[in-house]
């Protein structure tokens, strides 16, 4: 693993915090264990007396996987915390739930909280690196990382000036913004599609363009990043039915047969099929949204590698 290079902080609370040199380690580092995890003896001590534990006050099956693997990978002791089975049912507060996981010597903390801004907080007062798994619809950071290294694998290792189409529910999505903060920081051309109703007004200032004809989007892109309509987030009707979401903005197979180039697709999960995206089009040959899965835990692996070799350098 590098060894000469440090992360420039010592939390990782979204995309906008890291710089491109931060960025680039981790993805270099992750590339590394992309190799570790594909032999046959899956482990390395790199987290030895390293305590991990993984909060999740909001549901999730692949985020909470993905680090619960790339932890036991590297060797680190972990404590799985679920809020539903928690004594924050009862009243507790956020920081005296940590501080009670902190006075057990934790070492680091992988937290999923739907309130922006939560892990800044935590940050401010304890002492432990903190990690966003996701935080409300501002930034999930690792997604965006493990989006970031899946485009370069199939794009020939550079992002720098390919063109990279974010379709879907932008206003709810915490990995759109991450996704555009890092595509940015790597050089690539990013643009967000969607229905008016789904595209905050501000995302133009953060310097993605701004469309709303799918087919132009398609035609434009080297790469389309597809997100589900997150009706869970939503407290009023953004669009008339899914159907008709599917018909106006979806990634379906007729759409890609159109194109005369081969565009890459990927999806973060979970996949509403028929929705956002054709099942025809998620299982085809041009989709890298499993390799996205695997990708996930390499990415994972390094963050926390990076992030603990900071500590012990501090």
């Amino acid at each position: 693993m590098p060894s000469d290079q440090q992360l420039s902080t010592k939390h990782v609370l979204g995309i906008k915090y890291l710089t491109a040199a931060d960025i680039e380690l981790i993805l270099d580092t992750a590339r590394e264990y992309k190799g570790v995890i594909n032999r046959p003896i899956k482990k390395v001590p790199a987290l030895r007396d390293t305590t991990v534990a993984n909060l999740f006050f909001e549901n999730s099956t692949r985020t909470r996987i993905s680090f619960e693997l790339a932890e036991k990978r590297l060797s680190a002791d972990t404590v799985n915390f679920s809020a539903a089975s928690s004594s924050v049912k009862k009243g507790e507060t956020l920081l005296d739930t940590v501080n009670n996981i902190l006075a057990m010597k934790v070492d680091m903390v992988v937290m999923r909280h739907p309130a922006p801004g939560a892990h800044h907080f935590l940050a401010s007062r304890i002492d432990a690196s903190i990690v966003n798994a996701g935080d409300g619809t501002h930034e999930h950071p690792t997604q965006a990382l493990l989006d970031a290294y899946s485009m370069r694998d199939a794009v020939g290792g550079d992002l720098r000036g390919k063109k990279v189409c974010i379709f879907g529910d932008i206003t709810h999505s915490r990995v759109a913004l991450s996704n555009i903060f890092c595509l940015q920081k790597l050089g690539a051309k990013v643009r967000v599609c969607g229905p008016p109703t789904l595209i905050p007004k501000h995302i133009g200032t953060l310097g993605a363009e701004v469309s709303y004809n799918v087919d132009d989007s398609l035609a434009w892109c080297d790469v389309a990043n597809v997100l589900r309509i997150q009706l869970e987030r939503q407290d009023t009707k953004f669009i008339p039915s899914l159907r008709e979401y599917n018909r106006q903005f979806g990634i379906t197979r007729a759409r890609v047969d159109r194109l005369d180039k081969s565009v890459v697709i990927m999806h973060p999960g979970p996949i509403n099929r028929g929705v956002e995206i054709d099942s025809a089009v998620a299982d085809s040959e041009h989709s890298i949204i499993l390799e996205q899965v695997e990708n996930g835990v390499a990415v994972r692996m390094a963050v926390l590698y990076l992030l603990a070799a900071r500590r012990k350098g501090r």
